[in-house]
């Protein structure tokens, strides 16, 4: 799991059908997995918002917890943060 930053969204019309009715947002880890202008694209069933610090799922984890076993899920936004102790100034 990591925690990142919600600086966009992303608009399929076209996607996998076990996609349709999903939002993808696209999100800055604040640990920049070692490329300072790395991003994901998260599936996004928690109603996550540009501008917030979110959790985020990955791997096989994200198809469990956004419930989606079967669809092509890497990443899954899983939790907007309220309040961190330790996390960055952004």
């Amino acid at each position: 799991m990591l925690v990142g930053k919600v600086v966009g969204t992303i608009v399929s019309t076209r996607k996998n059908e076990k996609l349709i009715g999903s939002k993808f947002m696209v999100i800055e880890p604040l640990e920049k997995l070692g490329d300072p202008k790395s991003k994901i694209v998260a599936v996004d069933n928690v109603g996550a918002g540009i501008g917030e610090i979110v959790l985020v799922a990955t791997g096989s984890a994200a198809r469990i917890g956004c419930e989606m076993q079967t669809a092509p899920v890497d990443a899954a936004i899983v939790g907007i943060v309220d309040n961190g102790i330790g996390l960055p100034e952004l």
